[in-house]
């Protein structure tokens, strides 16, 4: 099995393109699939392409502000404090890699936005820490711990299913509460079981590390004393009453928000994150010069963000996600459904990376079949969403902001990820086989 594992990085290592090479392809391939198993003309392909290109604008700024205000917060030196005390914990390679996944297993099943950054900020600062630790590995577990997300607290498809007036609520004949779906027995079992199965997985993939690949510490500049006073603009700079005030308004809002009964959402996790980052950095000017430094990892996730949007646009445009999904429900019976629901759902992840826009195109089609095969709705509900959060194992998409933070590229972690994908994949299928009826 070591030797599957060691195989698997290097075809990796080896072929494996950067994101936006992988972008690009996908959507080439896209375009002409359009064309040829659609009927659409090029003129059709190139409208629905350029239509969808700014399509995720709003959310493409929600992710960079996201790994921005991330990364603020993690070099703060309280964060560095905790991490000091969780360090203590990994007293050996795989005890380091077990835990990052482990952390990232539990933000992500609270909050994916909260878990991407926290498991990436940890693996980089546990490999300082711990000796012998192989980076992509550490890498590769914090963000494995994201294929939790959809079956847990912030999962797209789910809470759009249970919210009052959501555009499936008539097909569906109704709401479906989270009750049924993420605290229903299946899904607290697979949740279970999928985190089981990937810390054994990273436990026994650090066992087969032979060479680990580490990083120095990186060098922090000591501040240069000045030989004179400090001007006023430079005094306001570094006001820490000022950072006080601001980081005292920003959360006070966000107690109020949350108490008039704003939920947790992604726009709630990036203002929490950037005014507990001012507190922990204590003056405005501090806190701009690390966003400055973490502005320079997002540049990746920047650019990628059209071209995914621009794939999404083609995909429901011409037809092609609602083909490939209704292939699927038509060789379901009603036992196989949720396992056939699963398997399309994961194929269509590849070009659709977006649970609520994924959800969009193959939710009426999952209703449809669930009605008519007289299945269990909640449970295809859930079966969907492991689906789209399973092959995010060897989607780069999602791991941009977590490749960002670390310094790594998607050819790095993605053979470690690739054997997670075999094992949690198969867990899934087995569950849902015997459970799904």
């Amino acid at each position: 099995m070591n030797t599957i594992n060691r195989s698997l990085v290097r075809v990796f290592e080896r072929y494996m393109p950067d994101p936006l090479i992988l972008a690009a392809i996908l959507s080439l391939l896209i375009f002409a699939s359009g064309m040829i198993f659609q009927a659409q003309s090029p003129a059709q392909m190139a409208q629905s392409w350029y239509g969808g290109f700014f399509n995720l604008h709003a959310f493409a700024m929600q992710m960079t502000l996201t790994l921005v205000a991330g990364y603020a917060v993690a070099r703060s030196p309280a964060f560095g404090w905790l991490v000091e005390r969780i360090a203590r914990l990994a007293t050996s390679p795989i005890r380091a890699v077990v835990l990052v996944t482990a952390c990232s297993l539990v933000a992500n099943w609270v909050n994916w936005g909260v878990g991407l950054v926290l498991g990436a900020v940890l693996a980089r600062e546990l490999v300082i820490r711990v000796r012998n630790v192989d980076y992509r590995l550490l890498v590769a577990g914090a963000y494995a711990g994201f294929m939790v997300w959809h079956g847990g607290l912030s999962g797209a498809a789910t809470l759009i299913m249970a919210t009052e007036d959501n555009v499936f609520q008539a097909a569906a004949g109704g709401l479906i509460p989270v009750s049924a779906t993420i605290f229903s027995p299946l899904n607290l079992t697979l949740s279970v079981a999928v985190a089981a199965v990937l810390l054994a997985t990273v436990a026994w993939a650090a066992r087969g590390v032979s060479s680990p690949v580490t990083v120095a510490e990186a060098e922090t500049a000591a501040p240069q004393e000045e030989d004179h006073a400090p001007l006023p603009s430079v005094r306001l700079e570094r006001s820490r009453l000022l950072g006080l005030l601001v980081a005292a308004l920003g959360l006070g809002t966000l107690a109020w928000v949350s108490y008039s009964g704003g939920g947790l959402n992604l726009n709630t996790v990036i203002f929490a994150l950037i005014f507990i980052g001012i507190l922990l950095h204590g003056s405005m000017g501090e806190y701009l010069r690390v966003v400055t430094e973490g502005t320079r990892n997002a540049t990746g996730v920047i650019i990628q963000f059209p071209f995914y949007a621009g794939i999404m646009g083609m995909m429901a445009s011409s037809g092609l996600s609602s083909a490939i999904a209704t292939y699927f429900t038509s060789i379901s019976t009603e036992a196989t459904l949720p396992l056939m629901t699963f398997l399309s759902a994961g194929l269509l992840n590849f070009f659709v990376p977006s649970g609520g826009g994924q959800w969009a195109i193959q939710g009426p089609i999952v209703i449809e079949a669930a009605q008519g095969l007289g299945a269990s709705l909640p449970k295809a509900i859930v079966a969907f969403a492991w689906g789209d959060a399973w092959t995010n194992l060897l989607q780069p998409f999602w791991a941009l902001p977590a490749l960002a933070i670390a310094g790594l590229g998607a050819r790095d972690i993605m053979g470690f990820c690739a054997l997670f994908l075999v094992t949690t994949g198969t867990t899934i299928g087995l569950i849902l086989y015997l459970g799904g009826a």
